[in-house]
């Protein structure tokens, strides 16, 4: 039995069947001889120049000619605007639909590399060089956080965005238009990449074989896997992860906490304090579906993973913004999601006093509330909110229920576990507390988008009924016992909890659908698989159970019970 240990901000996995390389030079060396055109695709936020210097220096100093074909040069002068699906309103400063443009979308017409004399190499690069024809494709691929922070604080003022090399970072476009229109490429060329380059350190990357990488995807398809997990900072941000979990706050606290949002998630592949290469998530879902999601959710969801885990930590901070997420319909109309933002939240810590904002109170007057968030944002007049939404006790283990269009906020002084479903870019503020940025400007407030999906009719003891929910006993076993702690018509997925007593076991079944398991109180667990694979989660950490998995156990470790959050999809 292994011993409890601490969380890990770094898990990861070895590789299959092969080794990460480090560097440019090996690569370079495994190219095959003869004149060969090379592609190198990617997303717009690498860094390409440090890219193409150290591949040609590599390349040179294996004694063969370069010449490099930059794409992006070859963009058609409308591409820009071809890329971008057009916002409803068409003015709206806040949000566009998700575009479903493609990449070949950028060229009038593909540059055709002139295949090199003798032993050359001609060097196609940038996003969109892989419908170039290439002999050999590379992928090169930076993590979503690095381009997100490049633009939220102006570390990288240009070249962030697709399409528009030469001008300053804009986060609404790399939401809405470069990572749907990117990631549709990538997922689309991934089973035919000969390698797979991770560019954090775009100077030395790390680097797998394309078959490597595809035998490990398979692998980790058909077991319990953890996403490399990730804090970000925001005004309203606290202390908690820094402090318990190790975290170095980015800018002074750890706010939101990406413990599986599976666009922006990332496996780590490679030794234990080694050279490793971070895969997206996704990839596996792309890959093998079936066995990641199970059959009925692929048929549902396609290649979507559709529940994510998060934390939102105020420990030590503040109340989040009073907000929303849209409705089914207004989801896939307005915005382009095919479903929609369903929230939970679950109080994994709480100091004394701390509340959450949920649902409408009785007598909300909707017309009075409209009128106060427009004196909020232009007089700057603070906003009674618990005239309008209730505020509930945040006790910890108690699960309150947030389906779209529900007005919530989690208060000061909380440690929240955010159990939703997958879409996250799509925030409808009404309040956020006249909060300034560090640059002094208030946050965006989309609140005609609020009212247009605020539910009306669930208020007042309907929120406290329908919303906040009494665990009931599902099954149970000698030492433990399965309950379920939310679950609503309306939403797609649902909450349990195991409890598992010291030493006991707990026997689960994924019964064809994936189960995600976060263990909540206790020092851990350890999962075993019927096919003897075991992999240990200690208190706070995130896992996926993909639906290949079947049956398995959690065996409970040290010296206390251990709660286990579990969410999956069920029948429609």
């Amino acid at each position: 039995m292994p011993a409890p240990r601490s969380y890990d901000p770094c898990p990861s996995y070895p590789p299959a069947d092969g080794k990460v390389l480090t560097g440019w030079a090996p690569p370079a060396a495994s190219l095959p001889s003869g004149p060969l055109v090379l592609a190198v695709d990617g997303p717009a936020a690498l860094d390409w120049k440090t890219l193409t210097e150290g591949l040609t220096e590599a390349i040179r100093s294996a004694d063969r000619e370069v010449k490099l074909l930059d794409v992006r040069a070859h963009y058609a002068p409308t591409a820009r605007d071809r890329m971008a699906a057009r916002p409803v309103p068409a003015d709206d400063p806040f949000f566009t639909p998700l575009s479903q443009a493609n990449v070949r979308d950028l060229f009038d017409t593909l540059p055709q590399p002139e295949r090199p004399a003798q032993d050359g190499v001609v060097v196609v690069y940038g996003p969109g060089a892989s419908l170039c024809e290439p002999d050999v494709l590379w992928y090169a691929d930076l993590p979503k956080r690095y381009a997100e922070a490049a633009v939220s604080n102006g570390h990288l003022p240009v070249g962030v965005n697709l399409a528009q090399p030469g001008e300053p970072g804009d986060l609404v476009r790399l939401f809405y238009t470069d990572w749907p229109v990117l990631d549709r490429h990538r997922d689309a060329i991934a089973g035919r990449v000969d390698r797979w380059i991770d560019t954090q350190d775009p100077a030395s990357p790390t680097s797998l074989d394309g078959t490597v990488l595809r035998s490990t995807l398979a692998h980790l398809a058909h077991g319990p896997v953890r996403t490399r997990p990730y804090f970000n900072s925001t005004p309203w941000g606290g202390q908690w992860a820094a402090s318990e979990l190790g975290f170095t706050p980015q800018a002074g606290n750890t706010a939101l906490g990406y413990e599986l949002i599976a666009p922006e998630a990332g496996v780590l592949v490679g030794e234990k304090g080694g050279a490793q290469v971070e895969i997206p998530f996704q990839l596996l879902c792309v890959e093998h579906p079936e066995a990641m999601l199970g059959d009925d959710v692929h048929r549902r969801f396609g290649t979507s993973f559709p529940i994510r885990f998060d934390y939102l930590d105020t420990m030590g901070g503040g109340n989040l913004s009073l907000h929303l997420h849209p409705r089914e319909q207004y989801m896939r109309d307005v915005f382009g999601w095919p479903y929609t933002q369903h929230e939970t939240y679950y109080v994994t810590a709480s100091e004394d006093g701390a509340e959450v904002l949920l649902g409408l109170t009785e007598d909300a007057d909707i017309d009075t509330m409209r009128r106060q968030v427009r004196d909020a944002i232009a007089k700057g007049t603070p906003m009674p909110v618990q005239d309008h939404v209730q505020a509930h006790p945040a006790t910890v283990g108690q699960l309150f229920m947030i389906p779209a269009g529900t007005p919530h906020a989690s208060g000061a002084g909380n440690l929240v576990l955010e159990v939703s479903a997958t879409p996250y870019l799509y925030s409808l503020r009404f309040y956020d507390w006249l909060r300034k940025d560090s640059s002094g400007a208030s946050r965006p407030l989309p609140y005609e988008h609020g009212f247009a999906n605020l539910d009306t009719a669930r208020r007042g003891e309907d929120v406290r009924k329908d919303l906040i929910q009494h665990p009931r006993t599902l099954r149970a076993g000698e030492g433990w016992h399965e309950e379920v702690i939310g679950e609503l018509p309306e939403m797609f997925y649902a909450v349990h909890r195991l409890v598992v007593a010291q030493n006991a076991t707990a026997p689960d079944d994924t019964a064809g659908r994936f189960h995600i398991l976060n263990i909540a109180a206790g020092e851990g667990a350890v999962i075993e698989t019927h096919d003897g694979r075991t992999h240990s989660l200690a208190f706070a950490e995130t896992i996926t159970v993909p639906a290949s998995v079947g049956p398995y156990r959690l065996r409970a470790l040290g010296d206390d019970e251990v709660r286990i959050v579990k969410a999956l999809v069920v029948e429609p």
